[in-house]
């Protein structure tokens, strides 16, 4: 045991001296970033932006998974940091078998072994926050059980600091973005992340909301096998979605299908989505013919007026309607809405609803290459910005625009073929924003979810 403690005192003691170096690193950044515009030379992104992936990249902590969050909002950080940041990855080692015996006793008890008829000692899979083991329920049923790393609050918290020091670098480079909210809004839902039992909650909501699409499986939450570090959940069978790129085109256009459905439907039915579209998130089951659609730790609850302003904006595009523009981005929290700002904002809209507004059978990109897929849109929302000065978009826009961005992602590698207008109005049927809020509250109720006011 005293050997387990030295080992784990190691791994913090080597811990706190990597954020020692990456904080001096980054504050010589600023620095230099200071000395720079008193001299009025010009900013070289390219470099500061490879020293701050330099940096940042020896963590290999959760800051990995927000720095890839911010890499898919338009000038939330500049086009060079975007390059870098989107290379880095969340390859925290999985902890051996004697971190993993010691973590499971503090979370079931020291009999924990008898709780399950087998528990692999090996991990399937590790990630920022934790990793995943096979197991067997006593009766029989496969599970994969998710073990929180130990000590991850302290290190969610200080690795938010890092982003926060981070983030003051690029507002004073050319800051057009103010990040404020944006900041705000990852930090929160970084810290559900932690919290197994909500994530274990958001599990139950998305298979009563889904209840009704038998090509959208939902894993099973068992909570005798649970707690709030640990999450036992059946084991859905599926192979990687990117290992379905070459299949006939019908396999790939009845996944696409699929995936719209998972992500519009429960947020047009009662305001939620899942904010992580990560490719390793989805499974496909048997041969082709449905999704597992798997980690529920970032789910985000929206209230209704903001649900009402999605699909205003897109009626607002859809017709040309500048004054119901106007008023979907006030519902959204955009302030300060002048003309030159309502058409830069359009810009984006139109990128992000683009495809649904187009009433044809279509890839999302149509014709543009995946690596200058929204490109030439962010730099004209760039442009735009430096002239009009900073906009602060409201908190709720991070995560609606991840989901975007990392959905529109998964089609383009499968190269789908589809009429996501026909697609979109048809999660639309039946929409009614003056229900969301009565439709919500009972879902949030029905499965438990903890502080489900405070995130609405």
């Amino acid at each position: 045991m005293d050997d387990e403690r030295d080992a784990e005192g190691n791994r913090f003691a080597s811990r706190a001296r990597r954020y020692a170096k990456v904080t001096g690193a980054v504050g010589g950044m600023a620095l230099r970033e200071a000395g720079r515009r008193i001299t009025g030379t010009e900013a070289d992104y390219a470099k500061i932006a490879g020293e701050l992936r330099r940096a940042l990249g020896g963590l290999k902590g959760p800051l990995m998974k927000v720095a890839q969050i911010l890499a898919t909002v338009p000038d939330a950080v500049p086009e060079e940091f975007a390059k870098e940041l989107a290379t880095l990855q969340s390859q925290a080692p999985a902890m051996g078998w004697v971190f993993v015996r010691r973590r499971m006793s503090a979370e079931l008890g020291p009999d924990w072994r008898g709780r399950f008829a087998e528990f692999a000692q090996e991990a399937v899979g590790a990630a920022s926050l934790g990793q995943v083991h096979r197991a067997v329920a006593p009766d029989g049923t496969a599970l994969a059980v998710k073990l929180q790393y130990p000590d991850m609050l302290s290190a969610v918290e200080a690795d938010l600091k890092q982003l926060k020091l981070a983030l003051s670098i690029h507002k004073r480079m050319d800051g057009v973005i103010d990040t404020a909210e944006i900041y705000e809004e990852i930090s929160d839902r970084l810290r559900e992340e932690l919290d197994y039992t909500r994530e274990a909650a958001h599990m139950r909501l998305y298979g009563a909301v889904l209840a009704d699409q038998p090509d959208i499986h939902v894993p099973r939450h068992f909570p005798a096998l649970s707690s709030r570090r640990l999450l036992a959940m059946s084991w859905l069978d599926g192979t990687p979605i990117l290992d379905w790129k070459g299949a006939a085109e019908e396999v790939r256009n009845r996944l696409a299908d699929v995936l719209f459905r998972a992500w519009w439907l429960p947020f047009t039915r009662i305001g939620v989505i899942h904010g992580d579209p990560h490719l390793g998130n989805y499974t496909v089951a048997g041969e082709g013919a449905g999704i597992n659609l798997l980690d529920y730790g970032c789910v985000r609850i929206f209230p209704a007026a903001f649900v009402a302003g999605v699909i205003e904006l897109y009626r607002a595009l859809e017709t040309g309607d500048e004054a119901r523009a106007v008023h979907a981005y006030e519902t959204w929290g955009f302030t300060n809405l002048s003309t030159d700002l309502i058409e830069t904002l359009n810009i984006w809209a139109r990128f992000i609803y683009g495809p649904m507004l187009d009433d044809r059978p279509r890839t999302i990109a149509d014709g543009i290459a995946p690596a200058e897929y929204g490109r030439r849109e962010m730099t004209e929302v760039h442009r735009r910005l430096k002239a009009l000065g900073p906009l602060r978009p409201p908190r709720e826009f991070v995560f609606m625009d991840r989901a975007a961005i990392g959905l529109g992602a998964v089609f383009l590698h499968l190269g789908a073929t589809r009429n996501w207008c026909e697609m979109f109005n048809a999660a639309l049927d039946g929409f009614d924003p003056a229900l969301i809020t009565a439709r919500q509250q009972a879902a949030l109720d029905a499965a438990g979810i903890p502080g489900a006011a405070a995130s609405a």
